[in-house]
């Protein structure tokens, strides 16, 4: 049974920071190439993708608002999945998804080419 299950969102103020995890469960990190990604919704707005990683983590895409600020990881020996977070912005307030599709060699920002998703975590940045 897969499980994937986000943690560290939070309220915080404009300019800080946060950490985001997702952990895998339930997926074979060992031999299946899986690309990872985050994406985030806020109400009223479509999913949007903000961050990808490759299997081996030779490739990185970010949104264009987040460049700069945020940074993607991966531990595979770990199954897991991170975004540091930094001088955040009211704007980034939002639910953040982390999802994953085996064997897809590059990112993709479109939502359906993964089949793997947690339920959110909310991330609430005040002035």
């Amino acid at each position: 049974q897969v499980q994937v299950v986000e943690s560290g969102g939070g309220l915080v103020q404009a300019g800080e920071s946060l950490r985001l995890s997702c952990t895998f469960s339930g997926l074979n990190f060992d031999s299946d190439d899986y690309t990872l990604a985050w994406f985030r919704e806020a109400p009223g707005n479509e999913r949007e993708a903000v961050s990808c990683i490759t299997w081996s983590g030779a490739v990185t895409v970010y949104a264009e608002s987040v460049k700069g600020r945020f940074r993607i990881s991966r531990d595979n020996a770990k199954s897991t999945l991170h975004l540091q977070m930094n001088s955040l912005k009211p704007s980034d307030t939002a639910t953040y998804l982390c999802a994953a599709e085996e064997k897809m060699p590059e990112c993709s920002e479109f939502s359906p080419s993964y089949g793997y998703w947690g339920q959110g975590t909310q991330v609430t940045v005040s002035t």
